[in-house]
């Protein structure tokens, strides 16, 4: 492993009010993260990762109401069909509120969010008492990172740190959904 800090979930979300970019172990993969609400650091992870904005980025929290800024008019019986999947390994795509901008969530009408049941991406959130941007720690066309080291290997010198801990013991990226049909849209863990 390279010189990347690890860090504690004060230290992260520290780095991340900074406007700081880190990676952070997910249930399956390291995730590369930061505040949703600073365009500089997301446009970070964009370059980094050779992401196009339009794709769109995957918010995670410790608990929903972290995401009610990002959320627009729910359908009828959406937050229930959440309710059987987290806190988990799904993530569901909720109606994008008006004011979300494009770098976030892309070119859809929708916003991505997961209440992750990964008990150092919680602590993550709840220190930084927000949702977090998370999308996986691979540049694009590469396999997603595993361990420290591999996020190290191909980010060391592009981002500001790694939370320490372990992944959640999960093989494949978490399922999305759409939350107004239920319908997968990602095949993965759920």
């Amino acid at each position: 492993m390279n010189a990347l800090s690890l860090l504690d979930p004060g230290r992260a979300a520290a780095c991340l009010h900074a406007g700081g970019v880190i990676a952070y172990p997910t249930e399956a993969v390291y995730g590369l993260g930061c505040d949703p609400g600073c365009e500089a650091a997301v446009r970070r992870i964009l370059a980094v990762k050779q992401r196009r904005a339009e794709a769109g980025l995957i918010l995670i929290s410790d608990r929903y109401e972290r995401f009610l800024p990002y959320v627009g008019e729910l359908p009828d019986g959406g937050l229930e069909r959440t309710r059987t999947t987290w806190p988990g390994p799904v993530t569901w795509l909720f109606p994008r509120h008006p004011s979300v901008p494009d770098w976030l969530a892309g070119s859809h009408d929708t916003i991505a969010l997961r209440v992750t049941a990964h008990p150092e991406c919680r602590a993550l959130c709840a220190a930084f008492g927000g949702a977090v941007v998370s999308t996986s720690a691979n540049p694009a066309g590469q396999e997603p990172a595993r361990s420290a080291g591999a996020v190290a290997d191909y980010f060391d010198d592009d981002i500001d740190g790694i939370l320490e801990g372990e992944l959640g013991g999960r093989a494949a990226p978490s399922e999305i959904r759409r939350l107004d049909t239920g319908a997968v849209v990602r095949g993965g863990s759920a």
